[in-house]
């Protein structure tokens, strides 16, 4: 294997053209190169399925782009593939001639399952989950249904149903109606209907989405104020919007990219009818798939962890952070988090592992100076690629951070939408006294401490004698209960009566 530290990834697409270069660094990958085109491939397919020569030459044009780039790339470090509109046209070869001239390299055809196996590989690595995950990717012209658990996939389907080819087949003429959704609705159930069972049969605990659908929902709901889970009820309030334009050149909803206009309301009934016929609950946007998943074919890495704790091990050693000391204001916080998760009725799912990296990063500002740490270290967050993170999680994260000592700047810990405001509040409470008893930076150093949560109430105990031993820490403890009890949150340090 050659020694340059650049990868790239080509997905020829049904609807896009993209490519990603990326190098390793400190054991994560940073993506040095982006680029995406519109070729509407799918578009160009006739009644023969043969492509069209227009077509043809927006993706040999798009291409060029590309070739320019992979000069500086050794061709054992790049994968090109070719996905369910190439799978399905006639002539392909036609295409596929001039295409490898003016790439230099060869581009495979990959199946469907295979194209669904690499999707999963790359949701993998890149986003965070227990037990059986169900993946789904609706592209131009397939949609792709992975259930797998880590990084097995254990169950999948690339299915005849895309947001190109159902826009040709229900919006062709631009018309938003009710009548036009239940129709591209139906037809998807129609599809569905012949794997449907084998997918409920085997169930799964969460799910993601892997597409530029569920990509352009999750920033619509972020820009509505809405959290950024997808839901059923979610889905069919923007169906009645979309519906109420009226027609495709009219559409206007608030956070939907102008580049996803046209196909956003044929991958929307797809969406639909996924979650009815398959009864999800709840979907968030996955961190990566095709592209991801080939980069780290290429690499070879073996899935030695979560995707969020590859993440934190790269920042803790690319920013030189002291990982004993991280991992101990870790410990505490987590043990103060199960102390009081009954009593404020904390999420387990959603609020826990966010403190316990919010723990294990919390001193990411100091490498640029230590006066305003906390606000770089926000900074840092919300501009770092952070696989395995939603961008829900990545702002309670950076809320946390930006809250982790001095005075409190509440407007970010509620605009997050990974856990209420009130447990967002919660969180840094917790985390602004673990990380004051933690201060010595020494093993066994941390007191034996108990947390006690009742309402908006919080109780420190230390041991007795404690505070007139350990003074500076007892000073900031008492400093901190006087902070937090001036935003209206009752707040008491004491000593145990007796040991």
């Amino acid at each position: 294997m050659s020694s340059s530290p650049l990868y790239a990834a080509i997905d020829l697409g049904s609807n896009s053209f993209h490519m990603l270069v990326v190098c390793e660094v400190a054991g994560a990958l940073r993506t040095v190169v982006k680029v995406k085109r519109k070729v509407r491939l799918a578009a160009g397919l006739d009644a023969d399925f043969r492509l069209s020569r227009a077509a043809m030459e927006r993706g040999w044009d798009c291409l060029r782009l590309f070739a320019e780039q992979l000069q500086d790339i050794p061709p054992e470090n790049i994968r090109v593939v070719g996905t369910a509109t190439l799978r399905l046209a006639s002539n392909v070869d036609d295409f596929l001639r001039e295409a490898e001239r003016v790439l230099k390299h060869n581009i495979e055809i990959i199946s469907g399952e295979e194209e669904a196996k690499t999707i999963y590989e790359g949701v993998s690595w890149t986003s965070a989950g227990e037990g059986n995950r169900l993946v789904i990717d609706i592209g131009g012209a397939s949609t792709e249904l992975v259930i797998g658990e880590q990084n097995e996939a254990k169950l999948l389907s690339s299915l005849h149903m895309g947001c190109v080819t159902w826009l040709n087949n229900h919006f062709g003429d631009g018309e938003l109606s009710a009548e036009r959704f239940q129709q591209a609705i139906s037809a998807a159930k129609s599809v569905l209907a012949k794997v449907a069972a084998d997918y409920l049969a085997l169930g799964w605990k969460s799910c993601v989405g892997a597409s530029g659908t569920v990509q352009a929902l999750q920033e619509i709901m972020l820009a509505q104020g809405k959290s950024e889970q997808v839901t059923l009820p979610k889905l069919r309030e923007l169906m009645q919007q979309a519906i109420a334009c009226g027609r495709l050149d009219r559409l206007q909803l608030e956070g939907l990219n102008a580049e996803r206009l046209t196909v956003f309301p044929s991958g929307l009934a797809i969406l639909i009818a996924l979650f009815e016929e398959l009864g999800i609950e709840s979907m968030t946007l996955a961190g990566g798939a095709l592209r991801e998943g080939l980069i780290y074919g290429l690499l070879g890495n073996s899935h030695d962890c979560d995707a969020r704790d590859r993440t934190a091990n790269s920042l803790i050693n690319r920013y030189q952070l002291d990982r004993e000391h991280a991992e101990r204001v870790r410990d505490t916080v987590v043990e103060a988090f199960g102390q009081v998760q009954a009593g404020w009725r904390l999420s387990r799912r959603y609020g826990r592992p966010i403190l316990r990296y919010a723990a294990l990063l919390h001193e990411i500002g100091l490498c640029i100076e230590y006066k305003k740490a906390p606000q770089h270290a926000a900074y840092i967050i919300d501009n770092i690629d952070m696989p395995g993170f939603t961008p829900a999680q990545k702002k309670l994260l950076s809320a946390l951070l930006l809250n982790q000592r001095d005075d409190f700047r509440l407007d970010p810990l509620e605009r997050q939408g990974a856990v209420t405001g009130q447990q967002a509040i919660q969180l840094v409470r917790l985390l602004r006294l673990s990380i004051i008893l933690c201060m010595r930076r020494t093993r066994g150093t941390v007191p034996n401490f108990t947390f006690h949560a009742e309402g908006e109430s919080l109780t420190l105990t230390v041991p007795k004698g404690w505070l007139d031993v350990h003074y500076l820490r007892a000073s900031e403890l008492r400093l901190e209960v006087e902070r937090q009890q001036k935003m209206g949150w009752p707040t008491r340090l004491q000593e145990r009566d007796q040991e």
